[in-house]
């Protein structure tokens, strides 16, 4: 696990400020990659002063690890294909179908999510490694809840081993996405979560 600094208590309107710095730092890296973005080219998208933005971040580390934070949360946020309710057959398969969907609109092309950062930060920066591992690490866990209350329910046969599969399905929507951003077509993420879709639902009762 990593040891992320705690955030400190700020006002709504610094919590505005903040976010604001952020989501401009979000945006940038989705277009250039966290190599191709400076902290200044982040103030002058947020619109901040450079005194604005380092009382929130001492350095660019700081503020990738909160990007990072960021887009573990974005599983969480209505706008998202949500990965939070996957509790049933049919909630598997509208996530798998949403999360095509969203990366159909994004003409198979990358951004900023884990399985980009994790290309470029996994190995040269310790600290956002760590960052990124507990982003993965909560997506499995939230597929897992899903798959043992299909369980409990008796959707799920008991031998199933729901932390093998949890991983598979994560393996497969994070691969699927790579494959997708670096030949342009969304078809290996559709065969991949389709794949393991099915070997879910073969445990079935």
């Amino acid at each position: 696990m990593s040891d992320a600094p705690k955030p400190r208590r700020l006002t709504p309107k610094g919590r505005a400020t903040r976010d604001r710095i952020v989501e401009a730092a979000t945006a940038l890296i989705a277009q250039r990659g966290v190599a191709g973005v400076g902290v200044e080219d982040v103030r002058a998208a947020a619109g901040v002063s450079g005194s604005q933005l380092y009382h929130y971040f001492d350095s660019k580390q700081a503020l990738i690890r909160a990007v990072i934070t960021r887009q573990a949360d974005s599983v969480l946020h209505p706008d998202e294909p949500r990965i939070a309710v996957l509790d049933s057959f049919d909630a598997l398969r509208a996530w798998a179908d949403a999360a095509i969907e969203r990366q159909q609109e994004n003409d198979g092309r990358g951004g900023c999510d884990l399985g980009s950062l994790a290309g470029e930060l996994s190995a040269s920066d310790e600290e956002s490694r760590g960052d990124l591992a507990d982003g993965f690490m909560r997506w499995k866990d939230l597929i897992l809840n899903g798959l043992a209350a299909m369980r409990d329910r008796g959707e799920l046969r008991p031998e199933a081993d729901l932390d093998e599969l949890a991983f598979a399905l994560l393996a497969a929507f994070q691969g699927g996405k790579v494959l997708a951003q670096t030949v342009r077509d969304v078809q290996p993420m559709v065969a991949a979560m389709n794949a393991t879709l099915a070997h879910i639902r073969s445990f079935a009762t």
